[in-house]
């Protein structure tokens, strides 16, 4: 039999856990915690064959296996392609389970509250803290990769069946990008930034009906975590509901081999969407984990503008 679905230590990096969904590795990872049962994870190579087993030793001896049931349904697309529009997973304390570690989100993986301050959310893989501004909460039951934050709710979309938000920020590494230039990486992300919060979904459904027109309504240097970065924004407009604003901000991690971050907005327009002002607040408040004080920089000066 495969292992249970849970957290386990990860076969690439024993400093964080894992979530194993019971037949593959996924991509979600958080801290590694003090475990309370000796473990054996699944196989690094055990995500085709599924035939890696788990055995939990206590300490007389006896054997636990916990057996967890969870579900998710996938309709928007994540930074591969992710939207705004995505489904919510079931609660693992009300789906009738009795899991001993809870069901992986990207609040699990990258946003991590912080001791100090919970008005932030942390993305250790990138060495980053966000700030958490008024109105957005950390993501839950969300199953996109990367997401840091969304707007607190949400509403039928306006175009094909689905549940959308009208804020979301994405988080993560700008690998394989051929480009390690901020300003060649902005350029050249903000196109599938907005196709893949406004356009189609990963099962070819149209959440607002499609892009129809878009324009650029800002760009330039500006400093992130003390480190140069820039950014893209855009105004898309769509065949359905009031379009939004997406913008793509890349600049030099401050940890590991200081490869790019990429930092994506996608705000709903209109009077429901959260105020433009928020993706200048979030930008500035981005800080390096390790020096929660550190701010502006080289170009601290510019900043983003409608």
């Amino acid at each position: 039999m495969s292992p249970p679905p849970g957290w386990y230590p990860d076969p690439s990096a024993p400093h964080l856990q894992r979530w194993w969904d019971g037949t593959a590795w996924t991509e979600h990872r958080a801290p590694a915690a003090a475990p309370t049962v000796p473990v054996r994870p699944p196989s690094a190579g055990g995500g085709g064959s599924g035939r890696a087993k788990v055995v939990a030793l206590t300490a007389a001896g006896a054997v636990l296996v916990a057996a967890i049931v969870t579900g998710a349904l996938y309709v928007g697309k994540g930074d591969d392609g992710g939207g705004t529009n995505v489904r919510t997973v079931p609660n693992p304390a009300t789906s009738g389970a009795s899991p001993t570690t809870g069901a992986p989100s990207p609040s699990a993986s990258t946003s991590q509250p912080s001791a100090d301050d919970p008005a932030v959310v942390t993305d250790q893989l990138n060495g980053i803290t966000l700030p958490l501004p008024d109105g957005w909460v950390r993501p839950q039951y969300v199953t996109e990769d990367d997401v840091v934050m969304t707007t607190d709710g949400t509403y039928d979309c306006p175009g094909d069946p689905g549940v959308c938000r009208h804020g979301l920020v994405i988080s993560r590494t700008a690998s394989g990008s051929g480009t390690s230039s901020p300003e060649a990486l902005a350029k050249k992300d903000i196109s599938d930034a907005a196709d893949a919060a406004y356009d189609r979904d990963l099962v070819d459904r149209r959440p607002y009906g499609g892009i129809t027109s878009h324009k650029q309504v800002g760009s330039g240097q500006i400093a992130v975590a003390g480190r140069a970065g820039y950014y893209v924004r855009w105004r898309v407009r769509t065949a359905k509901g009031p379009g939004g604003y997406v913008e793509s901000l890349a600049f030099p991690s401050s940890v590991g081999t200081e490869a790019p971050v990429l930092v994506r907005f996608a705000f709903d327009a209109g009077e429901d969407g959260p105020p433009l002002t928020d993706m200048d607040k979030i930008t500035r408040g981005i800080r390096p984990i390790d020096d929660a004080a550190t701010g502006g920089g080289v170009g601290s000066s510019i900043g983003p503008t409608d």
